[in-house]
């Protein structure tokens, strides 16, 4: 009985965590970043989110991105779909989400923070995922919240799960800034 306990526990842990999720793309070793060549709600426990906006141009806030803007905004897939060209002025995050996610709702308040923290150096993106199937699946999404970091030069890398804002703030700074801790 016991250990029937403890494997339900485990396994409430593990799914309130991430959402979804099967095949998960390969780690960097020691690391809960991944890059990308390594894988070919507008609410928060009931409260609004207040600076999520839904247009094209740089503005205060979360940016909701949509398929075309990414297009147009930071990485033409569709031009060249094995050659990453990021086409933004000022590195980037992209959270993956979706409305009915517990996780995704959990990360949200820390990319709404960043946004405001970081303006001007580093803008920040929400992708819908039931909206924007195509840009999903283009990337294998299969666990959500993945957040994408989207560096002015190199490779993007991405994380999985609800992570500590630490974390967040670590690759912000190492990855996206370049500065070092």
């Amino acid at each position: 009985m016991k250990n029937t306990f403890l494997g339900f526990v485990f396994l409430s842990v593990v799914w309130l965590s991430s959402c979804g999720g099967s095949a998960s793309p390969e780690k960097k070793p020691g690391s809960s970043v991944t890059t990308m060549t390594e894988q070919a709600d507008t609410s928060v426990e009931g409260q609004p989110v207040n600076n999520i906006t839904a247009v094209s141009g740089e503005s205060d806030g979360v940016i909701q991105l949509t398929n075309a803007i990414f297009l147009e905004k930071v990485y033409d897939y569709k031009k060249d779909p094995k050659k990453w060209v990021f086409k933004g002025d000022k590195p980037c995050i992209i959270d993956f989400y979706a409305d009915w996610c517990r996780p995704c709702k959990m990360v949200a308040p820390i990319m709404e923070e960043f946004s405001g923290k970081y303006k001007g150096q580093v803008v920040i993106y929400r992708v819908n995922v039931d909206q924007e199937r195509e840009l999903a699946q283009f990337f294998g999404i299969q666990s959500i919240p993945t957040v994408f970091f989207c560096p002015s030069t190199g490779e993007p890398q991405m994380t999985q799960g609800a992570l500590p804002k630490e974390t967040y703030e670590k690759i912000v700074t190492e990855v996206l800034l370049k500065k070092k801790k």
